[in-house]
């Protein structure tokens, strides 16, 4: 049915290429990992969201897509939350594990392995990793004057340092940058520090360091940046970060940390932004041998591999991804990623989410009040390949699932189904009244699985609406509830409510990676439960239904206060 895309450097879009029907495509997917010290908010399910919905597309359309992803269980957060608990480290993160997996779950996320990078094939690759960087010579130590903790006995990151701003004289800022002034800083240059976690004055004191040699990597950047699958202001953005010098990366943290030790070191732990991506590997391996493959691990991850590797991650650490991580694998003898898929926040009525101020949606709340497939068709019909923040309008939100999955998609079976139920034994016709129409939709079909394809999520959904539109004027054109009231119309109204089904059964197939619980219902009425994409060429004919039962309800204004909390 396709024919093979043309793959170009410094494409407009994100764009992977989709083969000849015989050609299957190997590809492993993953999102960024959630941080192992608080619940899941909807920036995660957001993420996952997007990623779930290409999963599901490409499984869908008949591709090996693998898909994983782990807790981010290591550095110092985790560290001091366990110790506010009076709890071990290892005890939180496994209870957020669970709490995490769960929650994914509830919004159908279908991660094939979800994992820790608290586990063995973490430290295993982790430390594979390490020496094969440092055989290469891209290891160095460096002393490094850093804030210390007295009272604490602990060396600060720069969240965990407070103080005036050397540039402009703004108060309260963190140890990285000025919010005010947006200038960037040592934590050393702060003027009267603070230590958030112990409120007394931390001096400065010498530590060795390890450092990942990234300045003599650009050009090696350069070329996977030119070579790889990422949208163009994020290659942009990127390529404004090479324009410097690039600085050697210090992958190295002292005791005290949660994390794993350095090889040679009894004191030194690598810096969570090493072990972390890292998890991604350690994940599928976990998954692999849950199903006695790890041999198919290094025919993946070998770097002459033609499987497709993507990574699916929020605009805020595009920099570990696409400068650190690539370097750090290739320079392992690594595949480095296909491509990486970036995407802007999330927002809630126009404001950035805050618990202090009321603006706040849990994940979990959510689901105690709505069904998961109404977020993941609001969230699908706002997702492209841009990396503008996105906005949780919650009226919006229930006018569009309302006007398009209820009033639109659900209607067409609604207004089909009684008729084959009622009158025909729950039996299709033999043939179909208008079959033009259907082979618009499934010509349709094309188009909107490159939308898929290409990550274009907002423009394939509105495709598929357009078509739900047509399918419904359809019925209202023909008007079977006025026909089935003469005889000898019998055998048309069949054939009209046929036709009517078909469309619905189309739209059930594309729209099926974005709400996979509501097309599942739909599914159970068709009596069909084995469908891939191209099911979409073969039309359902002289074929039992099952008794239909109402899809989809409508969101009402309880719905919304309850999500608030009101």
């Amino acid at each position: 049915m396709f024919s093979n895309w043309v793959i170009i450097t410094k494409r407009p879009y994100f764009n992977p290429t989709m083969k000849q029907d015989s050609e299957k495509r190997s590809i492993l997917v993953t999102s960024a990992l959630p941080y192992a010290n608080a619940p899941l908010h909807l920036g995660h399910i957001l993420e996952h969201t997007q990623t779930d919905i290409w999963v599901r597309f490409q499984r869908l359309y008949g591709n090996n897509c693998i898909y994983v992803c782990a807790d981010d269980a290591h550095g110092t957060p985790i560290m001091l939350k366990a110790e506010e608990l009076d709890i071990s480290p290892e005890e939180l993160i496994d209870e957020i594990y669970q709490d995490h997996k769960a929650t994914f779950e509830g919004y159908r996320i279908s991660h094939d392995n979800f994992h820790t990078t608290h586990s063995e094939e973490n430290k295993i690759l982790s430390e594979r990793i390490y020496n094969s960087l440092n055989e290469k010579r891209l290891i160095d130590k460096k002393i490094i004057n850093q804030l210390y903790d007295t009272k604490k006995q602990m060396f600060l990151a720069d969240r965990y340092v407070k103080g005036t701003c050397p540039n402009c004289g703004a108060q309260e800022q963190y140890g990285d940058n000025c919010e005010k002034c947006s200038a960037t800083y040592n934590a050393i240059d702060l003027i009267d520090p603070v230590s958030v976690i112990s409120g007394t004055t931390p001096i400065i004191s010498e530590s060795e360091h390890i450092f990942f040699k990234l300045s003599q990597l650009k050009d090696q950047i350069t070329t996977w940046l030119d070579e790889s699958h990422i949208q163009n202001p994020v290659r942009n953005k990127l390529n404004e970060w090479l324009e410097g010098d690039l600085k050697d990366w210090d992958i190295s943290r002292d005791n005290p940390y949660f994390g794993f030790l350095i090889p040679g070191y009894e004191d030194k732990y690598f810096y969570v932004w090493l072990d972390a991506p890292i998890g991604y590997l350690a994940s599928h391996l976990n998954y692999l041998s849950k199903n006695n493959d790890e041999s198919k691990f290094e025919d993946f991850w070998e770097p002459d591999s033609q499987n497709e590797i993507f990574h699916f991650i929020g605009k805020d650490i595009m920099y570990f991804h696409a400068l650190f991580f690539p370097m750090m694998l290739s320079n392992a003898n690594l595949k480095s990623p296909s491509g990486v898929f970036v995407h802007g926040f999330l927002t809630l009525n126009g404001e950035k989410m805050s618990k202090s101020r009321g603006n706040f949606i849990s994940a979990k709340n959510y689901l105690n009040t709505l069904d998961p497939d109404y977020l993941r068709y609001f969230m699908g019909s706002k997702l492209g390949t841009g990396v503008d923040d996105i906005d949780l309008n919650l009226e919006d939100f229930k006018q569009k699932v309302n006007s398009d999955l209820v009033n639109k998609y659900a209607n067409i079976a609604s207004r089909s189904a009684r008729f084959i139920n009622n009158h025909y034994k729950d039996t299709l016709s033999t043939e179909l009244d208008t079959p033009e129409l259907v082979e618009e939709f499934v010509e349709a079909s094309i188009k909107i699985s490159e939308s898929y394809e290409n990550l274009e999520f907002s423009k394939a959904l509105r495709e598929i609406m357009s078509l739900a539109d047509k399918a419904n004027q359809y019925i209202e054109s023909k008007e079977p509830w006025i026909l089935i009231k003469k005889e000898g119309n019998e055998e048309q109204v069949q054939s009209i409510c046929t036709t009517a089904i078909n469309l619905f059964r189309i739209l059930t197939i594309m729209l099926s990676p974005v709400i996979p619980g509501f097309t599942q219902v739909a599914k159970d009425f068709l009596n069909e439960q084995e469908t891939n994409w191209h099911s979409i060429n073969d039309p359902l004919l002289s074929k039992k239904v099952n008794k239909f039962k109402p899809i989809i309800t409508r969101i009402d204004e309880n719905h919304i206060n309850n999500l608030m909390g009101n």
